[in-house]
């Protein structure tokens, strides 16, 4: 490694530590160990690799396939792993993803996802073939429209008429620590009459929100992380769809981090456009070449990127070197812990990331340190993301990249690709200040098309 963070002493990048692994079982006795997850209506993804041969090095295979495996349950989304080719390997993972397991919280997520028992299959002979899935998503821009965008920390909303926005606002909300789901519903149908009352109707409204969603309906969503089990069933579930019936207006909803992409892919008029919203949390997604969706889940933020043991962990999922300690206000805040900053008590983790954007617009030496620590973080993850995504365009947004950080994040994660990674072509980019804080609930605008 060229690039290190200064802060952040022990990262260790997932594209580094992976390439590693495989220079050196190539060098040695090896096998090739294939891995197929499968989603729902039989869409699958195929990855394989070489792992050592022979006992000796079997927990360094363990660990890595348990990483690998990792990612791309949460890049692609699934209930089904199919393995073949090591079956000591296959037993760890099968014993991972099951109650009591190391990995008992993904199984419990993609169990709730997709509606499905989460198995760990293994395969002799019967491997399945790969099958794709291609979406088309967005891109209406007629009539009068209202893009929403429910961040963790505060929600956005836009009034636009025939691709022109002539209203936005972005109001601080807290629906993380809220267990009430009316406190949700009565702000974001504030929000939306509030972006209603600019335009003569509504003829279509687009959400943008963290979380995975089927058929509109809110499948999983930490903004909802308060609401109980059975609330969320009655109240939640069809939150988005029942506020659109009472405003009489036809709904599409979308993960945030794609319509990230999709806000790229407009601006930019090009696809393969990943994008990433660095805010509450890491919100990523992906515009393929054809303009439209993989139908993958996205959900970077519980990707790893750091192969370090000692990396943070991560609350919810209770794992730790995941991308939303890297590449969200908890990097932030995490970073300038590490370099010995001392925050006041009660603040909110937006709070925090305003104190830090300060001190880096009053020339802090810690605070651009900070940026530039996450800047090295992103370069070397990039690369690692690139392993699944075709990648042509990177688009930057969200609140950690406001201001003169975000310039920071973006030129020394260029500088580490130009350094290390020479053969990746693709260009990381940001909007404008003001779409790099809106721009989500813009182009969420376009999702649905009209009634008419």
């Amino acid at each position: 490694m060229i690039f290190k963070p200064v802060l952040d002493k022990n990262f260790k990048p997932m594209a580094v530590e992976f390439k590693n692994f495989i220079e050196e079982a190539k060098k040695s006795d090896n096998h090739l160990l294939e891995i197929c997850v499968e989603r729902n209506d039989g869409y699958n993804y195929i990855f394989s690799f070489p792992v050592f041969s022979g006992k000796a090095e079997l927990d360094r295979n363990i660990k890595m396939a348990d990483r690998i495996i990792k990612s791309i349950l949460w890049v692609v989304g699934g209930y089904k792993i199919y393995i073949r080719g090591d079956k000591a390997i296959y037993d760890n993972i099968k014993k991972a993803y099951s109650m009591g397991g190391s990995r008992e919280f993904d199984k419990l997520f993609m169990e709730r996802v997709y509606e499905s028992e989460f198995e760990v299959i293994y395969c002799d002979k019967d491997f399945p073939k790969e099958k794709k899935c291609n979406l088309s998503v967005g891109g209406h821009l007629d009539g009068c429209r209202i893009g929403f965008d429910a961040g963790g920390s505060d929600r956005k909303v836009s009034a636009v008429i025939d691709g022109k926005v002539v209203y936005s606002e972005e109001v601080v909300w807290f629906p993380k620590i809220n267990s009430d789901p009316e406190y949700h519903r009565k702000e974001i149908l504030a929000a939306m009459r509030q972006a209603a009352s600019k335009m003569p109707r509504v003829d279509a409204i687009g959400v943008s929100s963290a979380g995975v969603y089927v058929n509109n309906k809110i499948m999983v969503a930490s903004l909802f992380l308060k609401v109980s089990d059975e609330d969320f069933e009655k109240k939640v579930k069809t939150m988005y769809i029942d506020i659109a019936n009472e405003m009489g207006a036809p709904l599409e909803v979308a993960n945030d981090g794609d319509v990230t992409a999709l806000a790229g892919a407009i601006d930019l008029g090009d696809n393969e456009v990943l994008g990433i919203a660095m805010g509450t949390s890491e919100a990523v997604g992906y515009i393929n070449s054809d303009g439209g969706l993989n139908g993958w889940l996205s959900e970077l933020a519980f990707v790893p990127v750091d192969f370090d043991d000692s990396a943070m962990v991560d609350e919810w999922s209770g794992d730790y070197g995941c991308g939303v300690k890297y590449f969200s206000q908890d990097g932030v805040i995490k970073l300038a812990e590490l370099g010995g900053y001392k925050f006041e008590d009660g603040l909110s983790p937006a709070e925090k990331l305003k104190v830090i954007q300060k001190l880096m617009a009053e020339g802090s030496p810690l605070a651009r340190q900070i940026y530039e620590d996450i800047g090295v973080y992103l370069g070397y993850t990039l690369p690692f993301y690139a392993m699944f995504y075709d990648i042509k365009h990177v688009l930057l947004l969200g609140r950690v990249t406001s201001g003169e950080g975000g310039n920071i994040i973006m030129n020394k994660a260029a500088e580490v690709l130009k350094e290390e990674y020479p053969e990746l072509k693709f260009k990381i980019e940001m909007p404008d200040e003001n779409n790099r804080r809106v721009g989500q609930s813009i182009a969420a605008a376009s999702l649905a098309a009209s009634r008419k």
